[in-house]
């Protein structure tokens, strides 16, 4: 058995979900960092769990010829695959996808899944950032070490000078905040911050008046107190087309969760889109703000029902919903579980993107009871993915494609988009 600090040659085999790569050694299974499958590593066990040791390489004996050098922190969040080509990353991505079906859901996969590909600097319209003294950064994987968030190129130039700016000077709200969270438009034309802070806001705070160019909006949190904007708006809007119905506008809070991506997200939409029967009944579950629904009503015709749980997230979706000229879009603000447990069944579609844990027992269970003809699984955890898909396949669906998008270029994770068919 490998010991903690042991140092060993490693041959590396195939990825791993989360960023590692498999090796082994005597039988036992090493997940290593930072390198690429068919190169030999000299490697440090760095943790032990059962039956598996972590290792972090120390030198690569035989470099892979997709093994590129990166000026960045390779451990810093979004660039746990910067060292790999980027031909060779959606190559793994694809791999990953393939076994997590092949292990966790028993099912093979309708075809080959080509990750479609993505600009890799200043693709990230969301981020959060914590701060240590006067900097705002993001975290070193497994750590709270702070990285500098311009060296991973994920945010645009612009958007890195008012990060610095408020770490430099946060004006009236002083050393209070530690953490942000940033939301810009595809265009960068609207770009809002949301301060955080660890403690209640001193009244020196809580009647700050505070702006900043570069923002077009600003907003501030306390533990227990609800969101207040200080300057601007706390929204940014989208606005783009999808296909033949013409431009759409989507308006999000900074608070609220949206696909992240500004150069795939039009792709995505409309591929989601594209698997929706025109003029259909469709469900739409973790609607968010209705970027699916306002699309799928918009393009395809469809008569949409958008459910929503949070709150924030709600309320824009009720707004855009109701802004979408007239188009046939029912807004719930509603869990899932309970909008399941009672809706009637009979939708052409139910559209699904939940959180990375994947859909709660109910809420699948909810789904299959609603027999909707085709399920569209949006996914950005391919494990839940996987784990969902072997249930849904179970109660008598077909898994008739699988497409994927990399909407988190330089680092393992990948945006999946999987299709069911009832069959009837």
């Amino acid at each position: 058995m490998l010991q903690l600090g042991q140092i060993v040659t490693l041959v590396v085999e195939k990825p791993a979900a989360g960023g590692r790569m498999i090796a082994r050694v005597d039988g036992q299974v090493v997940l290593v960092a930072g390198t690429i499958p068919g190169e030999r590593v000299v490697a440090r066990v760095d943790r032990l769990g059962k039956g598996v040791a972590y290792a972090s390489t120390q030198d690569v004996e035989e470099p892979s010829p997709d093994r590129r050098t990166g000026s960045g922190d390779p451990q810093c969040g979004g660039c746990l695959y910067a060292h790999i080509g980027y031909d060779r990353q959606l190559a793994l991505k694809s791999l990953i996808i393939a076994d997590a079906f092949a292990r966790i859901a028993r099912l093979p996969l309708p075809t080959a899944v080509i990750v479609a590909p993505s600009p890799i600097e200043g693709y990230r319209m969301r981020a959060r950032l914590h701060r240590r003294g006067r900097r705002f950064g993001f975290y070193r994987e497994g750590t709270h070490d702070l990285c500098d968030a311009r060296q991973t190129d994920q945010l645009l130039p612009a958007t890195c000078d008012v990060i610095d700016r408020l770490g430099a000077d946060l004006g009236p709200l002083g050393d209070e905040v530690d953490e942000i969270d940033l939301a810009e438009n595809l265009d960068a034309s609207e770009r809002v911050v949301h301060l955080r802070t660890a403690t209640p806001h001193s009244p020196a705070s809580r009647a700050a008046s505070f702006s900043m160019a570069g923002l077009t909006g600003l907003a501030l949190s306390a533990p227990g107190g609800g969101c207040r904007v200080v300057s601007g708006s706390a929204h940014v809007t989208d606005r783009f087309d999808v296909g033949a119905g013409g431009p759409i506008a989507v308006r999000r809070h900074v608070l609220a969760f949206f696909q992240g991506n500004r150069f795939l997200l039009r792709q995505l939409v409309a591929h989601v889109v594209d698997q929706v029967p025109v003029g259909g009944a469709v469900i739409d579950l973790y609607a968010g703000g209705g970027l699916f629904a306002v699309a799928a009503a918009r393009t395809g015709q469809a008569r949409v029902t958008a459910v929503e749980g949070d709150r924030v997230a709600a309320e824009d979706l009720i707004v855009n919903a109701a802004a979408a000229e007239g188009r046939m879009i029912q807004a719930r603000h509603q869990s899932v579980e309970a909008f399941v447990r009672s809706a009637p069944p009979g939708a052409d579609a139910v559209i699904v993107d939940p959180p990375r844990t994947g859909l709660s027992r109910e809420a699948l269970d909810g789904v299959i009871r609603l027999r909707p003809r085709r399920v569209i699984y949006v996914s950005c955890d391919v494990a839940t993915l996987a784990r969902d898909a072997r249930l849904i396949v179970g109660n008598g669906y077909e898994m008739i494609r699988a497409d994927a998008f990399d909407l988190f270029p330089n680092t393992p994770h990948v945006e999946c988009v999987v299709v069911f068919d009832s069959g009837h």
